[in-house]
């Protein structure tokens, strides 16, 4: 009889505890208090979240119109400081407002209320158009450069740039030029010396030849340096010159 009498309790007490679950989730499983935008729907769970399944983001667009995330209010009020340069939540692979978006603060200090951007969240046709979301650089550098960013930037981080000058050329007081000199049609990926130099591409073929020198387009190659003498990977000089040295 006690046993019984236990076992009914326990679960009388079970159930008011579901109940209280339905009825007041926001006191009885909420992780913490919402951001200060959601502040009117701090104790309505389900606009947000789905029974028993938790964040649904169709919810969250009910709301939010996309183009307008970061820019606008859900109410279409423009925002006093933007989050962002320009609208690309439309972008995303699939619209999936939790994996960068957490709404509950959490406890004390521990958490934000964003997790950090992952750029292949992007499509393809988007991802690598930088401008669209970030302001271009505004120091002597990058001045000179539109675009192209991923040429020495990676999408984890701006920093540090993946590219370092000096280990491919030197760039000394004498040849402190503009980028476009070397760099034609804004392409870091390709150069040419003779932007500068007066020799012409076969004067340049004929005296590599004579060094038994056969690869002569890459210049940075062998001169990484206008004051060092020629090197190839730091470790000699043209065929000609090795057989010389080697026969003497």
């Amino acid at each position: 009889m006690k046993r019984s009498w236990l076992m009914g309790l326990i679960s009388a007490n079970l159930l008011v505890l579901l109940a209280l679950v339905f009825v007041y989730p926001h006191l009885m499983v909420s992780p913490g208090a919402v951001v200060a935008g959601h502040s009117e729907i701090a104790t309505d769970c389900f606009a947000c979240h789905a029974p028993l399944r938790g964040a649904d983001a169709t919810r969250c667009i009910s709301c939010h119109a996309l183009p307008d995330i970061g820019l606008r209010t859900s109410k279409g009020a423009p925002l006093l400081k933007k989050n962002i340069k320009t609208s690309f939540h439309q972008d995303l692979t699939e619209q999936n407002c939790v994996a960068c978006h957490s709404d509950h603060q959490g406890p004390k200090l521990t958490q934000r209320s964003r997790k950090p951007f992952s750029h292949a969240l992007l499509k393809l046709s988007v991802r690598e158009q930088c401008q669209n979301c970030h302001k271009s650089p505004t120091d002597n550098l990058h001045r000179q450069v539109t675009g192209n960013c991923t040429q020495c930037h990676s999408q984890n981080a701006w920093k540090p740039a993946s590219f370092a000058h000096d280990n491919y050329f030197l760039l000394d007081k004498d040849h402190s030029t503009p980028c476009i000199t070397c760099h034609l049609k804004n392409d870091y990926r390709q150069y040419t010396c003779y932007g500068c130099h007066e020799h012409t591409p076969a004067k340049i073929m004929a005296e590599h030849q004579k060094e038994g020198i056969r690869d002569f387009e890459n210049c940075a190659e062998c001169h990484r340096s206008a004051k060092d003498e020629p090197k190839k990977n730091g470790s000699g000089q043209g065929e000609g010159k090795r057989k010389k040295k080697e026969n003497d």
